[in-house]
């Protein structure tokens, strides 16, 4: 199914939008678990893992949820497909793994948040800067292939692209010479 013009750029915009989104909101993160980790003022660094906690589940988990869900209806949508081009299959692996990271890694952020407002000296909590830079660096390779798209057909796109051709060939005129 192919999406007419306008409603390609309206899907388009939203992917762009939720993608930089949760790119932009994961870069903040991580200058708040830096803060939280290395930081030495106690009220600071417990400010900076309860707005972790804010940020990863009102704005990063939303975006990411938009971006995979955007991402897939603009795959199907368009002549790019999900399938027929590796940079595609990639990209939305990487999505769909950075997205199950976060998920997981979620649970951890409530439980330091919720430790460091309990009132206890927050300084001791490991952050989670391994998973944070992690996961703003996928966001970054993600972001390049979208760029730069790669060549490179899979198989499936392969064969797409060879009965493409062949029904382009039969449907042309033939010349008959006299």
């Amino acid at each position: 199914m192919i999406m007419s013009p306008r409603l390609r750029k309206v899907v388009l915009t939203a992917h762009v939008t939720t993608s930089l989104g949760w790119l932009g909101a994961v870069a903040a993160y991580v200058a708040l678990d830096v803060a939280a980790v290395a930081g030495q003022d106690v009220r600071m660094v417990r400010s900076a893992y309860v707005a972790m906690e804010l940020i990863a589940w009102y704005v990063i988990v939303p975006l990411a949820l938009g971006s995979v869900l955007i991402g897939l209806i603009n795959a199907l949508g368009t002549s790019w497909g999900l399938f027929r081009h590796y940079w595609v299959l990639v990209k939305f692996l990487l999505t769909l793994l950075a997205t199950a990271v976060l998920l997981v890694e979620t649970r951890t952020i409530s439980v330091m948040a919720d430790v460091a407002a309990s009132g206890g000296d927050p300084r001791g909590l490991p952050g989670s800067l391994p998973h944070s830079v992690g996961g703003l660096v996928v966001l970054v390779v993600i972001t390049i292939l979208s760029v730069f798209k790669p060549r490179g057909l899979t198989r499936y796109g392969w064969r797409k692209q060879e009965q493409q051709r062949r029904e382009e060939r039969a449907q042309r005129p033939v010349s008959v010479e006299e």
